[in-house]
């Protein structure tokens, strides 16, 4: 072809482009979908967005359209739900209508469908059963996995401790701290903190949520036909198929030693139900399922938990008078025994600065994207089956109608006028409905126990020549909402 008949084609295709999405948003209008700004072609309406931070543009927007509005992402049309009201009817109230997950072409990269998190249909219900009951088998909200978390706490209170009070960064040793707790579950064993398999995938992992969170793959999900252009994609396979040969080289390892009536891991559940599964076509248990489940679950248990913890102690460090306040409470109701989950009803101030730790941080401003179902109404409006939506847990969390002060770090959010723990029901860091996170009971039970353990043994200062006001707490750029880097000084208390 000459460059005179490319350059007719090209004009064709955009031409068709504006006729298309001009066509979209006026059929939009009659069928009372959502209304929203009024989208350009081919890219829609991307130029109104932060990319770094698109929570931010989300939350503008909805003050302008309100709590249902629509967004057009290059030729997908995105629905996205705020306030506590909702989102509580969206993933609550109609939980079924909203349940599946849309085709994310990052993630479809990555996992092609399988494990928990971007599963589909059937697989995802099969996966999500065998989850949840796995995890309850291998200690989750049991007295087992308790006793891990204290003995892991005290390889973490060790290796701070040698620090002798200087100024450390201590991400990277809670990282490994805690993903410590589910790979005792996954893999039935754990790491020590500089064992070099372990160090490169904890290191994957929190690099692949930086990466996850860069503007450029934020545009390959829109337009996945720019993939060739992203070497941050790129990373991320790389990145995908190192952990997952880890995994396999483990598997293979548990298979020589497998006894159905002797399950000593969660890779130990999957591949008895695998080996059960033999003679069926079409099955779920296969080695695609079981190293995306695998994947999903490091990823998942030791982000969450690392990330929200690494804001509790900057927290700490700006607020000082907080600190003494948790300190006083441990001293006052466990004393120098080691803190139990059975403690934590017994107190009611560090419960609170836990949740509002969470709620403050934020770490999850966009609920991973879900996809209706089924034809649904929302607040009036009619959203038809397969609309990608968008809740946006960020507006729930800060929703002025739901919190005093909320964006202050504020714990008496959870206390009422007599100083006992509250449950707010706006209180949604895990998502809700049918996809909240699976290990949320593992969660709270890891966030009590490292955080009541390290604040009873040590005091948490900013280091010399840093005051609190000097602190930083606006987030760093990544797929979760991380603290920028700090340093502090755990001075051991007598």
């Amino acid at each position: 072809w000459n460059s005179s008949t490319s350059l007719v084609l090209v004009l064709i295709l955009a031409f068709l482009s504006i006729l298309k999405t001009a066509g979209f948003w006026n059929n939009d209008r009659r069928q009372n979908f959502p209304p929203g700004p009024r989208p350009l072609p081919i890219i829609g309406n991307l130029l109104l967005f932060d990319l770094k931070r698109p929570y931010r543009t989300y939350l503008q927007l909805s003050k302008i359209y309100g709590p249902v509005f629509s967004v057009q992402m290059g030729h997908r049309k995105v629905v996205v739900i705020s306030g506590y009201e909702t989102v509580k009817e969206a993933l609550v109230n109609q939980a079924e209508a909203f349940s599946e997950r849309p085709k994310i072409p990052i993630f479809e990269d990555l996992t092609k469908g399988n494990g928990v998190v971007f599963a589909h249909g059937e697989n995802w219900k099969v996966m999500r059963r065998f989850t949840l009951t796995a995890l309850r088998d291998f200690g989750m909200g049991k007295k087992a996995i308790e006793d891990r978390i204290v003995e892991e706490y005290g390889h973490l209170a060790d290796s701070i401790a040698s620090q002798e009070g200087n100024p450390i960064d201590a991400s990277k040793i809670i990282n490994a701290a805690v993903a410590n707790i589910i790979v005792s579950i996954l893999l039935g064993k754990r790491f020590d903190y500089k064992d070099p398999r372990f160090v490169r995938l904890v290191n994957m992992t929190n690099e692949n949520m930086r990466l996850a969170g860069k503007p450029l793959v934020t545009m390959y999900n829109i337009f996945p036909y720019l993939g060739f252009l992203l070497r941050a994609n790129k990373a991320l396979l790389r990145n995908r198929d190192e952990f997952h040969d880890f995994v396999r080289v483990t598997f293979v390892e548990n298979l020589k030693n497998l006894d159905k009536n002797d399950q000593r891991s969660f890779i130990d559940a999957f591949l008895v139900k695998q080996q059960e599964e033999k003679s069926t076509t079409n099955g779920y248990f296969h080695n695609g399922n079981l190293l995306s489940l695998v994947s999903n679950l490091f990823t998942a248990g030791v982000e969450t938990i690392s990330t929200t913890l690494n804001w509790g102690f900057l927290l700490m460090l700006k607020y000082p008078e907080i600190q003494k306040k948790v300190q006083d409470e441990i001293e006052q109701v466990i004393g120098s025994n080691p803190p139990r989950i059975e403690h934590r009803a017994q107190m009611p101030y560090t419960d609170a600065v836990i949740h509002e730790i969470q709620r403050f941080a934020n770490i999850l401003p966009l609920d991973l994207p879900h996809e209706t179902a089924a034809d649904v109404t929302l607040q009036g409006y009619f959203i038809p089956k397969g609309t990608y939506i968008i809740p946006l847990l960020t507006s729930v969390l800060k929703d002025e109608s739901q919190w005093e002060k909320p964006d202050m770090f504020y714990p008496e959010h959870f206390l009422d006028a007599n100083g006992k723990f509250v449950k707010r029901d706006a209180f949604m860091p895990f998502s809700a409905g049918r996809r909240i996170c699976a290990g949320e009971t593992l969660a709270k039970m890891e966030l009590f126990l490292f955080f009541t353990s390290l604040l009873q043994r040590f005091n948490f200062l900013p280091p010399p020549g840093v005051s609190n006001s000097d602190l930083d707490l606006s987030p760093a750029i990544s797929f979760n909402v991380i603290p920028k880097p700090y340093k502090m000084c755990a001075v051991a208390r007598s």
